[in-house]
């Protein structure tokens, strides 16, 4: 693992550099290939500010945590950083378990029957007798593709419907 520090406006003092060595070997426990950290330190007026980069295999983390005292900011942004750290090795540890769960849930998924298909019902009919015009001003009215409605004359069932080039068709029992 390689350290570098950066202290912009600020001197690196050798009881800051003892707490990030300390907090970076907690952080080489948490993640396996650690290749890059770099500590920036920067004070303008009364903030210090403290960045720590952090470049892994597959994955590179950045912090950036302000306060009014440089080891408060320090401290702040190493737990930050452990915090990220730990939340993503949790995310990545339950997407390998889900993909497990998944991958043997889809061999019996294939086997089940497909479900029996719903009967839906609609309201798109008249019970007054009406006349095969007045129909298909219900059914363009109602914008819908099918009307069942009473023949005037004979009070038969029949049913009108939009065909696909536009022309509509009736259905008679």
């Amino acid at each position: 693992m390689n350290v570098h520090y950066t202290a912009r406006k600020t001197a690196l003092t050798p009881e800051i550099r003892a707490y990030c060595e300390k907090r970076l070997a907690r952080l080489k426990d948490l993640v396996d290939a650690v290749l890059d950290v770099n500590v920036i330190l920067n004070i303008q007026r009364t903030r210090n500010k403290a960045e720590i980069h952090v470049r892994a295999v597959g994955v590179g983390y950045v912090v950036i945590e302000e306060t009014q005292d440089m080891m408060d900011s320090l401290n702040r942004a190493f737990d930050t950083l452990e915090t990220r750290i730990r939340k993503d090795r949790a995310k990545w540890r339950e997407k390998k378990r889900r993909g497990g769960r998944e991958r043997k849930a889809l061999a019996p998924v294939v086997a089940v029957p497909e479900p029996e298909n719903r009967v839906i019902r609609a309201s798109f009919f008249s019970l007054k007798p009406m006349s095969l015009e007045e129909a298909i001003i219900q059914l363009d009215a109602k914008a819908k593709e099918v009307f069942l409605f009473r023949r005037e004359g004979s009070q038969e069932w029949a049913a009108v419907y939009r065909r696909k080039d536009g022309q509509y068709g009736l259905i008679e029992p």
